[in-house]
C-alpha cells in the first residue's frame, strides 16, 4: 500500500490483443524529527505498473503531481542488457487505485475508487519481458 504523487504523466502502451498497460513513477515521502528535533523528509521513488482497466483509468484521470493510493504487489523482473550484464527492476503492480486529489466539480465528492478486473489472478497478467523490447518506456 502506497500513498504518493505521480512524478510524471502515465505512459500508456497497448500490447497485442489491445491490452493497456500504464507505467509511471510514484514519490512517497516520509517526514520525521531526528534526535535534535529537526524535521527530516525522505522521498522514495517507485515504479508503478497498471494493467487493463486501471491503465485506461490512469490515462484518463491521472497526471504529473496527482495524489493516489495504490495497493498491489511487488514484481521483480530480470534481463540481460546488450553487453550481457544482468539487470533487475522491481515494480509495484497495482491491483487497486484510489485517486485522492480534491475534485473541482462540486463541494464534496468522495474520491474516485477503482479496483482491478475481478476474476483475474496474477497468472492472467502478461509478463513484461525485457524492457528494451516492445515497451518503449
Amino acid at each position: 500500500m502506497l500513498i504518493g504523487n505521480l512524478g510524471k504523466d502515465p505512459d500508456v502502451q497497448y500490447l497485442e490483443g489491445n491490452i493497456a498497460v500504464a507505467k509511471f513513477s510514484l514519490a512517497t515521502t516520509e517526514t520525521f524529527k531526528d534526535r535534535a528535533g529537526k524535521l527530516i523528509s525522505q522521498t522514495e521513488w517507485h515504479t508503478v505498473v497498471l494493467w487493463r482497466g486501471l491503465a485506461e483509468l490512469a490515462q484518463k484521470y491521472l497526471h504529473k503531481g496527482s495524489l493516489v493510493y495504490i495497493e498491489g504487489r511487488l514484481r521483480t523482473r530480470s534481463w540481460e542488457d546488450k553487453e550481457g550484464n544482468k539487470k533487475f527492476a522491481t515494480e509495484v503492480v497495482g491491483d487497486n487505485l484510489i485517486m485522492l486529489d480534491k475534485r473541482t466539480d462540486g463541494p464534496s465528492h468522495p474520491p474516485i475508487h477503482h479496483e482491478g478486473m475481478e476474476g483475474l489472478g496474477s497468472d492472467d497478467t502478461p509478463p513484461l519481458g525485457d524492457p528494451s523490447e516492445n515497451l518503449p518506456f
